[in-house]
């Protein structure tokens, strides 16, 4: 109960927080180009808390449920005023109306609200940088026998301090350049005892999409020495009746040896139907047990298990000089800016099953772990998700950020705005489209959910 409500309670405060960064963007920019601002509300529906500016002009309203948020100009939406209203205006008021203002004045405010998520974003990378971030060193801890690491010369503890040219401290970064390689080479310069060298490695396309698999571990065969935790065994499962427990550390399954969960679920996915010999660690003793995986709707062995990753190495805490930290703002907001274009580029076209595709639950998931990992993680996770917001709000569809700068594209190329008519109409077209998007996403959620 308690790990439930820390988990929502994680949630609310990263949506409120991210809705109120973006809101905050059209919001200041409206009112610094002088379009009136008559509301600004983080949340829907009863209002908690509400004030007026010290120039009585805007209403601020908390509210009761804090999934969403806006921001009312005067004259934003013309068709849905009276002539009555439109009379009773000051000239000064008319003036200042969202509808009368230049194309251009319009779009700076439309598009302020995923500008300021990507500036959210920038400044919490430049926090984690200079705050210090608990890191798995780039130690390599595991070579696969006959793999692309060992036959190029590696060897267990080598130290990569860079790749392709690029400086690492973390393990996270040597996979996240080892994923651009794929299909090309990798040149890494390795720390051993003291003697650095120069390793060149061709890195094969992976039969799945780079975005989804562990390159470094699964196709170049080298890990930093990660090992496979049993989190929880489901009672009556295949794991259950065949001895798994929690906290059991899985050595090998076949005898092959075992360095990453996605070399784990694999090789269980494959056995279904088949008893197959899995080692495991547990205390200071090594058992055998046999295993059976069920195959599942799909065909796919299943045992039963939640798995968890956890170092063999202990965990480094590097932290960014000043000017080291501020390029690590930009830099990782435009990697994680480039990494969800590429995502949702590839599930358009089926690159990448849409059943990747997380939801409310998904993410309010998330948010509890990182919250329990501390501050640091949890800054993270709110800078990914801002990033993620940005990029979403920038699609061209109508009722999104992105929908009105087409509209006003347009505007600005004919000399006059679309009809009512046909705005409301392919506003319909946008508001379907996001609520089947955001249906598909919960589907995911429930489905993994169900599945464990």
């Amino acid at each position: 109960m308690i790990e439930t409500l820390h988990t929502v309670a994680a949630f609310v405060v990263a949506i409120a927080l991210l809705i109120a960064v973006h809101e905050f963007g059209h919001f200041i920019v409206a009112r610094k180009l002088g379009v009136k601002v008559e509301k600004f509300s983080i949340g829907f529906g009863p209002a908690l808390l509400k004030w007026r500016s010290r120039d009585q002009e805007v209403l601020y309203v908390i509210a009761a449920i804090p999934l969403g948020g806006y921001v009312k100009m005067l004259g934003e939406n013309p068709d849905e005023q009276g002539e009555e209203t439109k009379v009773e205006l000051s000239e000064a008021d008319k003036k200042r109306a969202f509808d009368v203002q230049p194309v251009w004045k319009r779009a700076s405010i439309a598009v302020a609200g995923p500008l300021f998520n990507f500036l959210f974003a920038i400044v919490a990378y430049m926090v984690i940088g200079w705050g210090g971030q608990s890191v798995l060193p780039p130690v390599i801890g595991q070579i696969a026998p006959a793999s692309i690491a060992e036959q190029a010369g590696l060897l267990e503890q080598d130290r990569i301090v860079a790749a392709n040219g690029t400086t690492v401290h973390s393990w996270q970064q040597v996979e996240e350049i080892a994923k651009t390689r794929v299909g090309g080479n990798l040149s890494l310069l390795v720390d051993r005892g003291g003697s650095e060298r120069n390793v060149d490695l061709n890195v094969p396309l992976p039969e799945r999409d780079p975005l989804l698999v562990n390159v470094a571990a699964d196709t170049i065969g080298m890990g930093p020495g990660t090992q496979v935790v049993v989190a929880e065994v489901v009672k009556d499962s295949p794991a259950d009746m065949g001895g798994l427990k929690a906290d059991d550390v899985i050595l090998d399954i076949e005898g092959n040896p075992v360095s990453g969960i996605s070399g784990f679920i694999d090789e269980i996915r494959a056995q279904a139907g088949k008893t197959i010999s899995v080692s495991v660690q547990r205390g200071e003793v090594v058992v055998n047990l046999d295993i059976a995986p069920q195959a599942d709707n799909s065909g796919h062995g299943r045992i039963g298990a939640k798995m968890t990753a956890r170092s063999a190495l202990p965990p480094e805490i590097y932290h960014m000089g000043a000017v080291e930290g501020i390029q690590y703002g930009f830099v990782r907001t435009w990697e994680m800016t480039s990494m969800t274009l590429e995502v949702l580029g590839k599930m358009l076209t089926a690159a990448i099953s849409p059943e990747n595709l997380g939801g409310p639950i998904a993410i309010a998931q998330i948010a509890g772990k990182t919250a329990e990992l501390g501050i640091i993680a949890f800054i993270s996770f709110l800078a990914l998700i801002s990033v993620n917001l940005g990029v979403l709000n920038l699609l061209p569809i109508p009722v999104l950020d992105g929908g009105h700068l087409v509209y006003l594209g347009i505007e600005k190329l004919r000399g006059a705005p679309l009809s009512p008519k046909v705005m409301e109409r392919t506003q319909i077209v946008g508001i379907v489209l996001i609520a089947a998007l955001m249906i598909f996403a919960f589907y995911n959620d429930i489905s993994r959910w169900l599945k464990g």
